[in-house]
């Protein structure tokens, strides 16, 4: 599979991106943007689709795949990307602390350490839904691995469409998220525009 290997904080400068979107708490001393010449209408909204695809670690294919889901549903065009795009499983795994980034996990995820209502899913672009429990195996739990995750993301703001119970390493969706509950700077209309081309 194509992997991005260009180093984290520089394509977090590059596409004008907190560090801590990522899960990462570190800091570049560099100037995002300086010299930056002005980009074109197009070079906008080209940016901000390769900032999204780049957050969720997700390529071009299967991104396109979501906007078109995105079109099909009711509400706005934009807004649905990011509702999709929040509710895959290693985004939500992410989102609940057992993991420290999107990367670790996918990886979790795909390692079958992962259950949703109780069966095993390794699949992190599966789509949860509202009511579906999403927890560590037991086994997984016992891990050191898991247990210092755990411990790095003790105090991790979990979004208020998940329920998290730490005790017991899972949580439940309770809401689909919407357009307040992301957490970071995006113009999700640039998106639309580019793909409405």
């Amino acid at each position: 599979m194509a992997r991005n290997m260009q180093p984290v904080l520089k394509r977090c400068r590059t596409l004008g991106i907190e560090p801590a979107v990522m899960g990462v708490h570190k800091s570049s001393n560099k100037n995002p943007g300086k010299g930056r010449k002005k980009q074109s209408e197009y070079g906008l909204q080209l940016n901000e689709k390769q900032k999204v695809k780049f957050i969720y670690g997700v390529l071009e294919k299967q991104f396109r795949q979501y906007y078109v889901m995105a079109t099909k549903k009711h509400g706005i065009t934009g807004e649905e990307l990011l509702s999709i795009l929040e509710t895959r499983l290693d985004n939500v795994v992410f989102r609940l602390g057992l993991a420290n980034t999107r990367k670790e996990a996918r990886q979790i995820v795909n390692h079958g350490h992962i259950l949703v209502n109780g069966k095993k899913v390794d699949i992190p672009s599966y789509i949860v839904k509202t009511g579906d429990v999403v927890a560590l195996r037991e086994k997984s739990k016992a891990s050191q691995r898991m247990k210092d995750i755990a411990e790095a993301n003790a105090s991790r703001v979990v979004p208020k469409w998940l329920d998290m119970d730490k005790n017991n390493s899972q949580g439940k969706v309770i809401a689909i998220p919407a357009r307040d509950d992301i957490d970071y700077e995006v113009e999700e209309h640039l998106i639309v525009e580019l793909y409405s081309k």
